[in-house]
């Protein structure tokens, strides 16, 4: 298994759009464009195949928060998607109806506010950096009470809380300012017997017992260049499920054969008492042949009882 089998489903502004120029995904625009999303976050898209990035930060001083205008999650632009998706659903096609929290709480924190400002506002403006997370919190819970109401069985929720060789906020910070925030909506789904599958890039180990408690089903990508991937297994196994584990930049400079060899022993490492969903830890569009090799491997791989 290359992925969670999944129907996505996601409210209008999950992937960045701005109202009024009807694109399911707010970086299907050409390199140079420059756009405005629901939350006031102004983007640019540089290159073609990726996303943009956040230019212009509409929170970065404390005394806008006066004047701006919170997107509302029961509005009919915003939450309509969800139940129009939900309706193509397929329940017996063997794949789990999922819902989409991207940018859960951090990430869209430092896309309002601005990440150096927001780094900042933990110790300088701490009541403004926690209002900002707790009405960040707001709108994440209004629309997981739409993807419950819409029927959803997994969600899907992310922030990157990695660098390549630690995390990017301090044990004190997390614990203070994000950890509460998490509790409210992974609370939530917890309580209507939704799963989480949960994403963060980067070196996460210190972190992985929270995500624990709270009660992540799965984490992904489980990057394998910053994380001791032995040591993930030994905290997670019969815990929480894994998803990724396969170096992306393995995969684009090959050769085939290491892609192989990585993959037999990734799955066994990470795979052998079940709980693993072995895929790349980045999307990448990958050298065909690469790829290909990647696939194969998992198929020859795959399956149980594993050879070492």
């Amino acid at each position: 298994m290359t992925g969670l089998p999944c129907h996505g489903v996601g409210y209008f502004g999950v992937n960045h759009q701005s109202f009024g120029d009807g694109l399911e995904d707010g970086h299907d625009r050409p390199a140079g464009s420059v756009w405005t999303d629901i939350w006031g976050t102004t983007w640019r898209k540089e290159n073609d195949g990726l996303m943009g990035f956040h230019i212009g930060n509409p929170l970065a001083d404390p005394k806008s928060l006066a004047s701006y205008k919170w997107p509302d999650p029961d509005d009919e632009r915003i939450c309509g998607k969800i139940y129009e998706q939900a309706e193509a659903f397929d329940r017996d096609g063997g794949a789990f109806l999922c819902g989409a929290n991207r940018d859960t709480l951090w990430e869209k924190a430092y896309m309002l506010v601005g990440m150096e400002n927001m780094m900042e506002y933990f110790y300088s403006e701490p009541e403004y950096a926690g209002e900002i997370l707790h009405r960040i919190m707001d709108f994440q819970l209004g629309i997981a009470g739409h993807y419950a109401n819409a029927g959803i069985e997994l969600a899907a929720l992310g922030d990157d809380l990695g660098t390549q060789c630690g995390p990017l906020l301090g044990p004190e910070i997390f614990g203070e300012f994000l950890l509460p925030e998490y509790r409210r909506l992974f609370g939530f789904y917890k309580s209507r017997n939704i799963l989480i599958n949960f994403h963060s890039c980067g070196h996460i180990e210190p972190l992985l017992e929270d995500f624990i408690a709270l009660g992540a089903d799965v984490l992904n990508p489980v990057q394998a260049t910053a994380n001791d991937l032995r040591r993930v297994r030994e905290i997670t196994e019969g815990k929480m499920a894994l998803a990724g584990g396969v170096s992306t930049g393995l995969i684009m400079e090959g050769p085939t054969e290491r892609i192989r060899r990585t993959v037999k022993d990734t799955i066994y490492l990470l795979g052998r008492n079940g709980g693993y969903f072995c895929q790349p830890d980045q999307g990448m569009p990958f050298p065909r042949e690469n790829i290909e090799a990647f696939y194969q491997a998992v198929e020859e791989y795959g399956r149980y009882p594993l050879n070492t």
